[in-house]
């Protein structure tokens, strides 16, 4: 730990979400006396006067910007326009305005939806301009990669100080586990925990389950992120990731072996799978600002499931 965050007013940007929680809690190892979280209550990141709002009032040497709008494959397919829309206008113009106020430090939070559909495992970095995203979240994926080329072309035009990260699929305690909204872990635990519940005798999936996914544990990410923020200030994405990678058909039977759910397990594929594999090459970022993910994927898995059953209610 260093003093770099004690004195410094860092605004994050969905703070008050689930990967937010986690950044905050880091920023709160580190000392850091000045961590600002605009409430949504309050301001409405994608109305530029509330930016402007958000900016006076806050006064941020640093912004981390979390806040997105975000879902699994079903939200993505349902709300392409929306999710393009207010994902593309929160990131150009907080950057714009941050550039404008001469801010020390932007950290733009991408996806790894911004890969192309087949991307070659493990995904490097300078892949990512090698073709289309996949279809179902393309508009979220590109809307987020737009804040690369901005970060990119600030800092060629004004010396802005942006970087951009590519963290994996996230988990963890504390993860969205509405079924309209959640990602897959969650859901999936969501379906194992409610059958149980409910002595249902089997599970629907979506897909086959060949598709690969890699996933990260909250906190790692977290890390990652703020050793990105005070180490790094470069215009070349990095992967924030893992470097493993499942099958969605092994990690239902992980989730169903650690739920206890003794069911069926029937896949729906008439659904789709979303992108066939995914798999991050975290080489970058552990040469550039030493991250290394620290979380056992089982250890991570059971924890996640412990707190939704404690929750749930």
């Amino acid at each position: 730990m260093t003093d770099f965050f004690k004195d410094k007013r860092v605004v994050v940007t969905g703070g008050a979400g689930f990967l937010g929680a986690y950044v905050l809690d880091g920023l709160k190892r580190r000392e850091c006396k000045n961590i600002l979280v605009p409430k949504i209550e309050d301001y409405d990141l994608i109305k530029i006067q509330d930016i402007k709002k958000m900016y006076d009032a806050m006064k941020p040497d640093i912004v981390i910007h979390l806040a997105a709008v975000v879902g699994g494959i079903g939200a993505n397919r349902e709300h392409p326009g929306k999710f393009f829309y207010e994902n593309l206008m929160m990131g150009v113009q907080l950057i714009e305005e941050g550039r404008l106020r001469n801010l020390e430090k932007f950290v733009a939070i991408g996806t790894i939806c911004a890969y192309p559909k087949f991307t070659p495992v493990p995904f490097k970095e300078e892949d990512l301009w090698n073709g289309y995203p996949e279809e179902t979240n393309a508009p979220y994926g590109l809307a987020k990669k737009m804040l690369l080329v901005q970060s990119q072309a600030y800092r060629q035009e004004y010396d802005f100080n942006s970087i951009f990260l590519l963290p994996v699929n996230l988990y963890g305690s504390g993860d969205n586990f509405r079924p309209e909204s959640s990602h897959v872990i969650p859901a999936l635990i969501k379906k194992c925990v409610d059958a149980i519940d409910s002595d249902a005798d089997y599970i629907d999936c979506w897909g086959t389950g060949s598709a690969s996914r890699e996933f990260i544990y909250a906190s790692d990410a977290a890390e990652g992120i703020l050793l990105a923020t005070e180490f790094y200030n470069g215009a070349e994405p990095v992967n924030i990731g893992a470097g493993f990678e499942i099958t969605i058909k092994n990690l239902v039977e992980k989730i169903v072996k650690f739920t206890g759910f003794k069911g069926e397990i029937r896949w729906d594929s008439s659904k789709p799978d979303g992108q066939p594999r995914r798999c991050l090459d975290t080489s970058r970022a552990k040469k550039l600002f030493g991250f290394e993910a620290k979380t056992d994927f089982d250890a991570g898995l059971k924890a996640t499931i412990d707190w939704y059953i404690k929750n749930k209610s």
